[in-house]
C-alpha cells in the first residue's frame, strides 16, 4: 500500500493543476548559538547547526537513531527545536542555523523576502498526516460559515486551508481564520476557543481525540492538485563552504529514508520518543507521509539534477504566486529566481 501510495502521488506531481509543496512550520526554541561555521578542515566544518521540526519525517528519524553524530565523527552536531517554518526563516535570516526544516510555502516565501538560503532536499510529500479537524457539528465544508477556525500562518496547513476556501468557493471573511502556533492551538481547542483547525501530527490526533474529526486531509487535496511537503533547506554560504558536509548529511538522510522503509515498526518505535506518541501512532504518522531518497528527488519531477532543475521550482514559483493574492507577500519572483534557487548538487 505504501508503495502504491507513493506512486500515485509521483503522478500527481506532474499535474497541471496548481501545486504546493510545503509544510509544517513554526519554532519553539530560538537559535542559541550563532557562532559562524569554522574554517573548512578536510572540507568538514567544526559545528553544524540542524533547525528541526517535530514532525514525522527523515530528518527527526536520524535524529533519533543519532545517524548526523555517527556521520560526522569530527563535526559538532547541534539540534536546535523549531514550531514553525516562519521560526526558521528568521535563524536563517540572522545566521543562527545552518540547515532547516520549512514547508514549501514558507520556503517559496522566504526567497521572495531574499534569503540566504537554498532548497536541498525534500524531507516528506505530505498526505494524510496533514489535515483539518473540527468539532461534531460541523458535518460539511459550507457549515465552516461562521466559524472560528485555527492554522498557523505561513505554514503548508495555512495555504491548504486557504486553497481549500478556493476551491470550494468559501470567501476568506465568511469564517474568523485565526493565527495560532500547534500547541496553542490544541490549547484553544481545549477550551472550546476554536471550532476547527488545520494542524499536522503529532497535535492533530490531540484534536481528534478530544471530541473532533478529520474533516479534510492534505491527502484528499492532493488528489485536487494541491500537493504540499517539507523541505530541507541550507544557508548558502555554508553550502558553498562545505559542499562534502552536505552530501554527507544527505547520505544521513538517506540512511533515515532506507531504515524506515526496512524496519517501519522499529522506525516508529525509535522516532515516538521525539513525537511524544506511541511507537504505533508514530508509524501510523509516518505512514501517512512519502519519504523520498535522494535518487527520486532527483528526478525531474522533484529537484532534478546540475543543469536541469526539476519542476518543484515551479511549484515555489505558483505558491509564491498564491501568497501574493492573499497579501502575505507583496510580489513573487519569477520562474528562474526559484530554478536558480534549488541546490540539487547534494543528491
Amino acid at each position: 500500500m505504501l508503495l502504491k501510495r507513493r506512486d500515485f502521488l509521483f503522478g500527481l506531481a506532474g499535474f497541471s493543476g496548481t501545486l504546493a509543496i510545503s509544510s509544517c512550520t513554526n519554532s519553539q526554541n530560538d537559535a542559541t548559538s550563532t557562532d559562524e561555521a569554522s574554517p573548512p578542515e578536510g572540507g568538514m566544518p567544526d559545528k553544524i547547526r540542524i533547525g528541526y521540526q517535530v514532525s514525522a519525517n527523515a530528518e527527526l528519524l536520524a535524529k533519533a537513531l543519532g545517524l548526523a553524530e555517527k556521520a560526522f565523527t569530527d563535526t559538532q552536531v547541534e539540534y536546535i527545536n523549531f514550531s514553525s517554518g516562519r521560526d526558521v526563516n528568521t535563524a536563517m535570516a540572522s545566521g543562527g542555523i545552518d540547515v532547516g526544516l520549512i514547508g514549501s510555502v514558507g520556503v517559496a516565501v522566504g526567497i521572495a523576502q531574499n534569503l540566504p538560503y537554498q532548497p536541498y532536499f525534500i524531507h516528506s510529500v505530505i498526505g494524510g498526516a496533514e489535515a483539518l479537524a473540527v468539532r461534531n457539528n460541523i458535518t460539511s465544508l459550507n457549515d465552516l460559515r461562521g466559524k472560528k477556525i485555527a492554522v498557523p500562518f505561513g505554514s503548508t496547513s495555512h495555504f491548504s486551508l486557504l486553497r481549500l476556501l478556493e476551491l470550494e468557493n468559501i470567501p476568506e471573511n465568511e469564517l474568523t481564520i485565526l493565527d495560532l502556533q500547534p500547541q496553542d492551538l490544541v490549547a484553544a481547542w481545549q477550551r472550546n476557543d476554536i471550532e476547527g483547525g488545520y494542524i499536522w501530527y503529532p497535535n492533530l490526533p490531540k484534536l481528534v481525540d478530544n471530541g473532533g474529526k478529520i474533516l479534510v486531509t492534505s491527502a484528499e487535496l492532493a488528489e485536487r492538485g494541491v500537493i504540499t511537503a517539507d523541505l530541507g533547506v541550507v544557508r548558502q554560504e555554508f553550502a558553498d563552504k562545505y559542499p562534502d558536509a552536505m552530501r554527507k548529511y544527505v547520505e544521513v538522510l538517506d540512511e533515515a529514508v532506507n531504515f524506515y522503509r526496512q524496519s517501519p515498526e522499529e522506525a516508529g518505535q525509535q522516532i515516538s520518543k521525539e513525537l511524544g506518541i506511541s511507537p504505533e501512532e508514530s508509524l501510523q504518522a509516518m505512514n501517512k507521509l512519502i519519504w523520498l531518497t535522494s535518487e527520486e528527488q532527483a528526478d525531474a519531477k522533484y529537484l532534478g539534477k546540475p543543469g536541469n532543475v526539476g519542476n518543484f521550482a515551479g511549484v515555489l514559483e505558483e505558491s509564491a504566486k498564491f501568497m501574493v493574492t492573499q497579501k502575505n507577500i507583496s510580489s513573487a519572483p519569477d520562474l528562474k529566481t526559484y530554478q536558480s534557487a534549488i541546490r540539487n548538487d547534494f543528491l
